[in-house]
């Protein structure tokens, strides 16, 4: 269950923050014994530190919570560093942050309280906290709702996270907010003309589909594409051991761009919203596709396939064309595409490529109001015959190994033809613990385009 609000209480305990530069001024103003405690501790309002004062009872009365030097920008949900270490109770934060960091600090709150529990039963957390006055909790609530849908979509191993079971928690996110779901697999992906997702997908015994959820009566039209690879052995091209162990985080497009519906969906964002996701499992049998294979796509271009295990922008090329048939106001696909992508900046930013400026500008700046980095990669045209062969219109893993993250959304770009068209090449995944972030599947770049929604639709 995702992390909500606490009611306030009779026994609710304040939660204060201070910063590194106002600690001295917030001790001169305490009693004198308060103070004493505080520097008896060794707190000293560091990221992460914290100190409980106690009544004369020994309960608490109040917890001390460092963040740092003011403005400081090395650690994102500060508070969430502290938030993790408190004793049980309720508490209510008191703090002078307002606006984008006083919503940073509230959604760390509640992101803190997630735990993966569905193979292991978590510790009981005890902790609760009330939403902070000056923020919209329903809004925050609904981002932690998102983010945490999306990490336990992506933490379910891929036995019990197949396209059938990816088909399922688009099903129930549809129903929990009124929309359709349309359903398209197996032969019947060959008989609507989705032939790369049906190749892709064929040599496993899970069958593929294609998942069409739509939302929403009036307003722009927003479609979302996320790439729904539910395990990527690399097909023919094998994947090592070493590469093959986190590949049940290669959903973690799709399991994006469904926590990002939820959020538009809770918050009843007035636009009309479409969601496709091509959900395959890349396996290895006699059927499978092969290096050097030719294959036809939705939209007429024709693909040499170079690699089997480059096969996320073949799934994501049929569903682009269809959203681009249905002629939206932007299309914004979601896929962990390529290593290049993290070569290039890490698994903690959220690499983007778009055709509309408008997009790349309120990205930047609803980024930084956010705590969700991105960071704009180019299109960059002259690299475009790179993706040529000779035998056919595309190469779906050109040679040479440079440009890796261009090269594919270059490859992508190519079937969008009539839509403005944002794409990211995520991770999806945290490698490290850090504040609000636990080691394990994480959502990238979501908050960030649902902030800047309104401005390039003009919602």
């Amino acid at each position: 269950m995702s992390p909500q609000f606490a009611p306030p209480s009779a026994t609710t305990i304040a939660l204060i923050t201070v910063t590194t530069d106002d600690f001295e001024a917030t001790l001169a103003n305490l009693p004198n014994a308060s103070a004493d405690w505080l520097r008896a501790t060794g707190f000293a309002a560091s990221i992460g530190a914290m100190a409980a004062l106690p009544n004369a009872d020994g309960s608490i009365k109040a917890v001390y919570v460092g963040l740092g030097a003011k403005g400081q920008t090395r650690v994102r949900f500060g508070i969430a560093a502290a938030a993790a270490k408190l004793p049980a109770g309720t508490y209510a934060l008191d703090t002078m942050l307002t606006g984008p960091a006083l919503e940073e600090a509230a959604l760390g709150l509640l992101l803190s309280l997630y735990q993966f529990d569905r193979y292991k039963a978590a510790p009981a957390q005890g902790r609760a906290f009330v939403a902070p006055i000056g923020v919209d909790a329903v809004r925050i609530e609904a981002l932690a709702d998102g983010e945490c849908l999306t990490r336990d979509l992506i933490n379910t191993p891929a036995s019990d996270m197949g396209p059938d079971e990816l088909a399922d928690a688009a099903q129930i996110l549809a129903a929990q907010h009124g929309a359709t779901m349309v359903i398209i697999q197996g032969d019947d992906l060959l008989n609507q003309n989705f032939p790369l997702i049906h190749t892709v997908g064929r040599a496993s015994p899970r069958t593929p589909r294609l998942i069409d959820m739509s939302w929403g009566h009036y307003g722009p039209k927003l479609t979302l594409v996320g790439k729904g690879v539910c395990f990527d052995t690399g097909g023919l091209n094998l994947k090592p051991g070493a590469s093959m162990g986190l590949m049940k985080k290669d959903m973690g497009g799709a399991a994006t761009v469904l926590g990002l519906a939820h959020m538009i969906m809770a918050l009843k964002t007035p636009l009309q919203l479409r969601v496709l996701i091509p959900a395959v499992e890349n396996s290895v049998d006699g059927s499978a596709f092969r290096p050097g294979d030719v294959l036809n796509s939705r939209k007429g271009l024709t693909v040499e396939i170079n690699n089997t295990d480059a096969e996320g922008r073949l799934v994501l090329a049929d569903a682009l064309t269809l959203a681009d048939e249905g002629k939206p106001d932007h299309i914004i696909s979601m896929a962990t595409l390529t290593g290049a992508a993290r070569v290039a900046v890490g698994p903690d930013i959220a690499p983007f490529f778009t055709t509309d400026d408008a997009m790349a500008r309120a990205l930047a700046q609803a980024a930084a109001e956010v705590a969700d980095p991105v960071w704009q990669m180019p299109f960059h045209d002259p690299y475009e015959a790179m993706i040529e062969p000779q035998i056919a219109d595309l190469d779906n893993a050109p040679s040479g190994g440079f440009a890796g993250s261009i090269t594919a959304a270059l490859f992508l770009r190519r079937f969008v033809t009539d839509t403005p068209y944002t794409h990211f090449d995520i991770y999806g995944w945290n490698p490290t613990a850090a504040p609000a972030r636990p080691k394990g599947g994480v959502g990238m770049g979501a908050r960030a385009i649902l902030a800047a929604l309104p401005d390039v639709l003009d919602l």
